[in-house]
């Protein structure tokens, strides 16, 4: 098997009001890969100026990387059968909702892909079984419990 690391990096600014709850959330999220983004809380769940608008949060990257995992799995399950992508846009969306008392969780993600395809165009049932196949591959959906729904856009 395989590893996947990152690193997280957080460092207080000198005059922020730690023990009071004043301080920046900024940080960033450093990959194998070398990449940096920019992360912080959302701001739904911290305000600003403790939290950072523009950067990625973590709620908004669970739903990136399912949706990324199902559309490289969609990618790849389309040319093992000669079906040519010409184009994959996903706007997923993901549902944040209370479980318990002081305890939320993203419950549902919905993934709506917008596909564009070359001729010949594969039918309406094709494209729901590669669909079905790429949930059943993508390793992040096969390792949470969050409900996932694929809601097929038309091109």
């Amino acid at each position: 098997m395989s590893t996947h690391t990152a690193t997280i990096h957080w460092q207080r600014r000198g005059d922020d009001a730690f023990a009071q709850g004043r301080y920046s959330r900024r940080h960033e999220w450093q990959f194998d890969g070398g990449a940096v983004v920019a992360a912080s809380p959302s701001p739904a769940v911290v305000p600003a100026p403790w939290s950072d608008p523009a950067a990625v949060d973590p709620e908004e990257a669970f739903v990136a990387a399912i949706a990324s995992c199902h559309m490289l799995w969609f990618l790849s399950l389309a040319a093992e059968q000669g079906v040519v992508v010409e184009r994959y846009e996903d706007a997923a969306v993901g549902t944040m909702a209370r479980i318990a008392p002081q305890r939320h969780a993203i419950t549902e993600v919905v993934l709506r892909p917008r596909i564009a395809f070359a001729a010949p165009a594969p039918d309406a049932a094709q494209v729901a079984a590669l669909h079905e196949a790429a949930h059943a591959r993508c390793f992040i959906a096969n390792s949470v419990t969050t409900a996932i729904r694929v809601e097929a856009q038309p091109d």
